[in-house]
């Protein structure tokens, strides 16, 4: 079975891979950022969230320990994350879009060619810009009543007050930035240019087949 892709390529096809599976599940996971709200700990994302605050008896609040997504679009906290949410959703589906055919192109041949492989590299470009875009807005929704509750009610856009980033949105972030700089380049050297005599030998069994249709047809 021939590969598609050079060694380079090989490699490319790894990291674009790897890249694609970091930024997608930090985007999913709720550990953007940590704080803590009634003595528990609480962590977000962008549309996800880790412990929130519920009226029991008495009408006293409780945390529920358990992690989930928001009800709605619309109940996301902030503009800012909203806007996070779609941005770098995008992102990351360009990225797992480009990873699968690049995984297919270990196993294909003349599937991924050096212009194709450009194309995909242009590709994984945007899908990190977007990606880091989102996490360049992330900050703006620290001003939001939920995160300011959370953060010791001192936080701010661009100021976490109590609260710490967490792992995963340096993990998206780097993700990103290593789709952007360093996939990017190697796919300029994934694809392999085509044989001189490969292209021979299409355009021949192109001729012929379209030969025998002409003959099929004018012998009916």
């Amino acid at each position: 079975m021939r590969s598609s892709l050079t060694l380079v390529g090989t490699l490319w096809a790894f990291l674009s891979l790897v890249t694609a599976v970091a930024s997608s599940t930090s985007y999913f996971l709720p550990y953007w950022l940590f704080g803590s709200q009634l003595g528990k700990p609480v962590s977000f994302s962008t549309f996800r969230r880790c412990n929130y605050p519920v009226r029991g008896e008495g009408h006293n609040l409780i945390m529920v320990e358990e992690c989930g997504r928001y009800a709605s679009f619309s109940a996301i906290p902030s503009l800012a994350w909203q806007m996070c949410t779609v941005v770098t959703g995008t992102g990351c589906a360009l990225l797992l879009l480009v990873a699968l055919a690049a995984v297919l192109g270990c196993c294909m041949e003349e599937l991924i060619s050096r212009m194709t492989g450009r194309c995909m590299g242009a590709a994984q470009f945007v899908g990190g810009l977007l990606i880091s875009s989102g996490c360049a807005l992330y900050p703006l929704g620290w001003n939001s009543p939920e995160i300011m509750q959370t953060c010791g009610n001192v936080s701010n856009q661009f100021q976490l007050g109590t609260c710490q980033l967490g792992w995963a949105y340096y993990c998206a972030g780097g993700g990103a930035a290593a789709a952007m700089l360093i996939c990017t380049w190697l796919s300029c050297f994934a694809g392999r240019n085509p044989k001189p005599v490969m292209l021979v030998e299409s355009i021949m069994r192109n001729t012929d087949s379209y030969a025998m249709e002409l003959d099929h047809c004018l012998k009916s």
